[in-house]
């Protein structure tokens, strides 16, 4: 977990002054982790903490903090305070932000409690400034750290379709994936697009290729199976972290000839994973987008292989 700088400006934006509702420590048996959080204003919320009766009492709890001003720290027994059975124990640090004090929140890491920072955390600064270590979400010594919120990993959706749409409302709400949506035409795509999606149209979406991380993920889910073949091909060329196709088995065995056509070596082709998603889920767009993301979750976007031409050198 991580702080969402960004979506803390942007509440702020919108309502004014926001509650931002964080899990700080746990005890036991908890519904979330340390580093979970919410915010809250007046007349709504976002995010979650979970935990039914938790959420719902420090949602309310944060309203009066809103009214009185001033941050909170308060700590709960999940079984005596709120009747849940989980049996354990959390920490709950809520604090008030206006604009300012949002666009305040710092780079890299936020560090945050009374006094001076105790040595614990000028340790942990030390490690994330000079090694890049980045620290998980923790309270040291009444001091709240938490690193600010940038997604790992670079996924790009080839195709506003059925499915491509319901796979960018499946994955979009994760914290840890940026998503780079390329389609034909603005047609394609559906009114409402996710906040962090970037929405990248052209006339031939493989020219696009080029513009892409080489560490990048990819899925492949176009209207046409030329463009498919085209993007599968160019992606070869450029060097990808992964990449799925959708299809069956005998578009990919076709695909598989075209490619080893075009140059490429039966390595690189086996990089290309199609078909995409659990068959025993069904064929309707939200059950392959459901066994895409979760295999898509699973795996660890390798490093990128060498291009052919590298290959050569």
């Amino acid at each position: 977990m991580s702080f969402d700088r960004d979506a803390l400006i942007a509440a702020c934006m919108a309502q004014g002054r926001v509650a931002r509702v964080v899990v700080a420590a746990v005890k036991g048996s908890a519904p979330r982790e340390v580093g979970a959080a919410m915010l809250v204003w007046p007349g709504g919320q976002s995010g979650t903490i979970g935990g039914g009766a938790l959420e719902y009492q420090l949602a309310q709890a944060a309203r009066d903090s809103l009214a009185r001003g001033g941050d909170v720290f308060s700590a709960h027994a999940l079984g005596p305070d709120m009747g849940q059975c989980c049996g354990g124990a959390v920490d709950i640090l809520t604090e008030v932000f206006d604009l300012p004090r949002a666009q305040a929140v710092p780079d890299g890491v936020f560090a945050r409690g009374p006094g001076a920072a105790p040595l614990g955390v000028t340790r942990m600064q030390a490690r994330y400034r000079d090694r890049g270590a980045v620290p998980q979400p923790a309270m040291i010594s009444g001091w709240m750290i938490e690193p600010i919120h940038s997604p790992q990993r670079a996924l790009w959706v080839w195709g506003a379709g059925h499915v491509g749409r319901a796979i960018v409302q499946v994955l979009a709400p994760l914290p840890d994936v940026q998503i780079t949506w390329v389609d034909t035409a603005a047609d394609r795509f559906p009114r409402d697009i996710p906040a962090d999606v970037t929405q990248l149209i052209a006339a031939n979406p493989a020219d696009l290729v080029r513009h892409a991380p080489r560490t990048a993920e990819h899925l492949v889910l176009t209207y046409s199976h030329t463009l498919d073949l085209d993007l599968c091909h160019r992606l070869l060329g450029h060097g990808f972290g992964t990449a799925g196709l959708i299809g069956s088995a005998t578009k990919w065995a076709r695909f598989r000839k075209r490619l080893g056509g075009l140059g490429h070596t039966a390595d690189q082709i086996n990089r290309i994973t199609c078909p995409i998603g659990d068959p025993a889920l069904g064929k309707h767009p939200t059950a392959i987008a459901i066994g895409v993301a979760g295999h898509w979750m699973r795996q660890t976007a390798p490093a990128p292989a060498a291009t052919p031409l590298e290959n050569r050198a």
